[in-house]
């Protein structure tokens, strides 16, 4: 949250610009190469408005989390009445975002600076992660109670889920349709003979 100090009343204009330049420069350079002074002049601000508002660039990263500058909208997981499509459906649609290079280096940056800050890490998990793994779980609840899956725990299936989108990010390994594939015959079909 921006640290509200007194003195002039913040420009809307001013805060659209830093947190618009927030999102270009963590896009283009990552969060390692983000500084306050790269934000105050990508906005055309000064360094010392940036800093009335947030006491760091993890702060105006956090804003941005919270503004949805960063992220797409919540994805919901479709129920179509088979699990494994609509699970399908929901990485396909992760796949196709991330596939976008600044979609994916954007996410990139958006972890790095989790490790960075806890502020940023909890924004990222209650604006991205919470939801898709609840949304997950409780599809994969939904298809267990309809008998189209064993009785299981649903939330490690939803963490292998999430978890493997964001390895193959991280890693830097193709995250795509047939590498889903692969993911949902082991998770669904099991590896057991």
């Amino acid at each position: 949250m921006p640290d509200r100090q007194r003195g002039r009343p913040r420009s809307d204009q001013a805060r659209r610009a830093i947190l618009e330049a927030t999102r270009e420069l963590l896009a283009a350079h990552g969060y390692e190469r983000l500084s306050v002074e790269r934000i105050a002049s990508e906005a055309g601000v000064g360094k010392q408005t940036v800093y009335r508002w947030w006491p760091s660039k993890s702060a105006v990263v956090a804003e941005c989390l919270l503004e949805g500058y960063l992220l797409p909208e919540q994805t919901t997981v479709p129920d179509t009445g088979d699990v494994r499509a609509d699970v399908r459906a929901l990485l396909v649609g992760l796949t196709d975002y991330l596939g976008e290079p600044k979609n994916a280096s954007l996410m990139r940056a958006l972890v790095a600076a989790a490790s960075d800050s806890q502020e940023v890490s909890d924004r990222l998990y209650k604006r991205f992660t919470a939801p898709y793994h609840a949304a997950v779980t409780e599809r994969l609840r939904t298809a267990i109670r309809s008998g189209q899956l064993r009785a299981a725990d649903p939330v490690p299936v939803a963490d292998a889920l999430i978890g493997f989108v964001v390895y193959r990010l991280l890693a830097r390994t193709a995250l795509s349709e047939e590498a889903c594939e692969h993911l949902l015959d082991a998770l669904f079909t099991g590896l057991a003979r």
